[in-house]
């Protein structure tokens, strides 16, 4: 999804010219006259499109992130999580090219959030692991880099392949169902557009170090289902609080990070939408499909 994201934005702005890559043939019609096929967890593949097309920027969203199959498949998380990551490092390290690298909230406990970019990494879950390892990779290479940190991403794909938690409540709402949602957690959500700016903005400024890129609310998923209700106008009747505890979930999630995103306000420019503003785009997106 930010990958759509930043091809929109990209194309967008005649100074900038873009190849997009993905594993398998090109999904998203407006990528067709730049999309290059690349699988970025074989070596060879990465070092040959790199070393070809000598790129200014790197900028690296694919990742295994759902947790839980992180947590059941710890090898193929890895390849796609850190050997990935090692592979394009290499590359940039041949041609010179800036690699801006996406990371999460995961890689920290969650028992002091919310984090600026000085905290201390301890992750709860092999994606948590697997996304800070590959952020001390970064740390240990000598390519200009940066790493954009953000949170529970949300939007509207193209072709519809991803929910978020407001089609989930605005949906399960509208029918009637029961739900729970969790009300000891916090995050703050981050809009897929409001992502892509910031990395854009990185990239651009070739911004070295880690960037917290991320929404500017801080709130918990009952606060989120409230204020989707709310955009709504749906009976809140069938939605109940419920603790973290009483979901079975395979990978422990951390329960309280969020963000401060000063650092990226001051030196980027970066300034996000509030999550009632992410309600209404993501609304009038989805009425578009």
């Amino acid at each position: 999804m930010l990958g759509q994201k930043l091809v929109k934005l990209i194309l967008d702005k005649e100074e900038d010219q873009l190849i997009a890559t993905a594993r398998g043939e090109n999904r998203l019609p407006i990528a067709a006259e730049c999309f290059r096929s690349l699988d970025v967890t074989n070596e060879k593949e990465v070092l040959e499109l790199i070393t070809e097309e000598q790129p200014d920027v790197v900028i690296h969203t694919a990742a295994m992130t759902n947790v839980d199959q992180c947590e059941t498949e710890k090898e193929a998380c890895w390849e796609l999580n850190v050997d990935a990551i090692a592979y394009l490092i290499k590359a940039c390290e041949k041609t010179g090219a800036y690699l801006l690298h996406l990371s999460t909230d995961f890689i920290f406990d969650g028992e002091e959030g919310p984090y600026d970019e000085k905290g201390t990494p301890n992750p709860v879950s092999y994606y948590g692991e697997s996304k800070l390892a590959a952020e001390n990779l970064l740390l240990e290479s000598k390519i200009n880099y940066g790493i954009a940190r953000t949170v529970l991403v949300y939007g509207i794909a193209h072709d519809m392949s991803r929910s978020n938690i407001i089609l989930w409540v605005k949906s399960s709402l509208e029918a009637g169902k029961e739900i729970k949602v969790v009300d000891d957690q916090l995050r703050s959500p981050t809009l897929a557009e409001d992502l892509a700016m910031g990395c854009y903005l990185m990239a651009s400024q070739k911004a070295q170090g880690i960037f917290n890129i991320s929404g500017k609310d801080l709130l918990t998923p009952y606060d989120m289902a409230i204020k989707t209700a709310a955009y709504f106008n749906l009976d809140t009747s069938n939605m109940q609080k419920a603790d973290a505890s009483t979901f079975t979930q395979t990978a422990k999630r951390p329960p309280r990070t969020g963000f401060s995103i000063e650092k990226a306000r001051n030196e980027l420019g970066y300034e996000p939408h509030s999550f009632d503003e992410g309600i209404a785009i993501v609304s009038e997106q989805f009425s578009s499909k």
